[in-house]
């Protein structure tokens, strides 16, 4: 007997092309079927959902999840699957000295699949600001912690923000890349810094943009805090259009203070074309202003975005 029967509703799902009514069979947990009107004798469960939309899980590409140890940390579940998630990426909560925890305590307690991109900064989001200076970084460990546990680890993250920026200034995004190419796996960097008030203090952006590869990351593509996309002539700046010309993912992160209607439109307008959506959610986020993946979705759709 199959178990379950969800019966008519919307199918959407862009990796088939797939956008009609049509039911959706399931056998010990997973996708048998998916027809149109099924018959639906012999199931243990049907449940009728005309009128609504059913859509593969989805993928929440940052979020920060790691429950228990960083203060900010929001339950995966809650993230994940009581919210239509069925894959989370965790954002650099961890470094390569803390990252222990994930697949002893957190990985096994949650039935949302988890992947990581481990931070540059040896003690990751534990306390801000989370780097600071050069001794911030161990190079060797965290290649070491990266190929000890793929495939959990699939990425390095760095925040272009904050003291280090000054201190350190582009090399500090030269050394992320450096453990991400030995280790392996991507790199996912944060670019807006809500840190600096009003146009003072120096940004990356401009001179990061041009290290990234194809598959790299650029995570809150819309922030309009200073490092932002768009220039001061009000125009999106080349640098990003030539990285997502060569393939570099353009994930738009919205966060608390990390999105802005404004410059996602002038964006927009100028050519970009992020790849991903995701929420950057955390317990704050899901207080205020993030809440859920399904929130961040209907703002795209304000934005012009169809379904």
């Amino acid at each position: 007997m199959t178990d379950l029967l969800v019966k008519g509703g919307e199918v959407i799902d862009p990796a088939q092309n797939i956008r009609e009514k049509l039911d959706v069979a399931v056998k010990d947990g997973v996708i048998s079927q998916v027809a149109a009107d099924i018959d639906p004798g012999g199931f243990a469960q049907v449940i009728n959902v005309a009128g609504k939309i059913v859509i593969p899980g989805m993928i929440d590409l940052h979020t920060h999840v790691y429950e228990g140890v960083n203060q900010t940390g929001v339950s995966p579940d809650l993230a994940g699957v009581l919210s239509g998630v069925t894959t989370v990426v965790d954002a650099g909560s961890a470094g390569c000295y803390s990252f222990g925890g994930f697949p002893k305590f957190v990985v096994p307690n949650n039935k949302t699949r988890i992947v990581c991109m481990l931070h540059i900064s040896r003690v990751g989001l534990n306390y801000q600001p989370d780097l600071s200076r050069r001794e911030d970084i161990d190079i060797e460990e965290t290649v070491n912690v990266i190929k000890a546990n793929k495939p959990l680890i699939q990425g390095v993250k760095i925040r272009a923000v904050g003291p280090g920026v000054p201190r350190m200034g582009v090399e500090m995004i030269r050394l992320a890349k450096q453990a991400a190419t030995e280790g392996g796996v991507r790199l996912m960097v944060h670019i807006g810094d809500r840190s600096i008030v009003g146009t003072d203090g120096p940004t990356l952006t401009q001179e990061l943009l041009p290290l990234l590869e194809n598959g790299d990351i650029i995570t809150h593509l819309f922030s309009g805090n200073p490092g932002r996309i768009i220039g001061s002539d009000g125009k999106v700046i080349p640098e990003i259009l030539e990285a997502q010309e060569r393939g570099v993912f353009l994930d738009t992160a919205h966060g608390r203070q990390n999105f802005s209607f404004d410059v996602a439109r002038q964006a927009l307008e100028g050519g970009v074309r992020p790849r991903s959506i995701s929420t950057d959610l955390t317990i704050p986020g899901r207080q205020n202003t993030v809440h859920s993946m399904t929130e961040m979705l209907s703002r795209f759709l304000a934005l012009g975005f169809s379904l």
